[in-house]
């Protein structure tokens, strides 16, 4: 048998391995100092449970997930698309915990909108595409969304 007919064969394995290997890795994420949580919410925006986002801008603090997540901000960014962030602050996420209660820091919007606050530590972050604004250099974690006109799929 000749090596050189399986040769190219050989080749172009190994490039098809290679780029997906290279499409495959990951950069570094910023937000690996917060902890994993498995995030898989379903909610009807619409609904009168979630009033806040039955209007385009409107945003509102969901608190019915697991530990180690803080809870959820979502902002409705048009009438089919939603944004949804950890409130788990992405730079020194445990600078405000209190030893004693176990209670931490969580990011707010309130009086800040358009903008998500970090009181620990004072940093602030775009609602619009969670970019930090200087002095902060990581962005907040964003988690996947889906909507079906219906129901808002909120994932990891």
């Amino acid at each position: 048998m000749s090596y050189k007919r399986f040769f190219p064969l050989v080749l172009l394995f190994l490039i098809l391995a290679g780029s997906v290997f290279h499409a495959c890795k990951k950069g570094e994420d910023p937000n690996s100092n917060i902890p994993y949580a498995y995030i898989n919410v379903v909610i009807n925006p619409n609904s009168t449970m979630y009033q806040e986002l039955n209007i385009v801008g409107g945003w509102m603090y969901y608190p019915y997930v697991d530990p180690p997540s803080r809870g959820l901000i979502i902002y409705r960014m048009t009438q089919d698309d939603f944004l949804a962030y950890e409130r788990t602050p992405p730079i020194n996420s445990d600078l405000c915990c209190d030893p004693e209660t176990l209670l931490c820091t969580r990011l707010i919007v309130d009086d800040y909108y358009p903008f998500v606050h970090d009181t620990c530590s004072d940093f602030s972050f775009q609602i619009l595409d969670g970019s930090p604004i200087e002095p902060a250099t990581i962005p907040l974690k964003q988690y996947q969304t889906h909507y079906d006109g219906l129901n808002l799929y909120i994932t990891n």
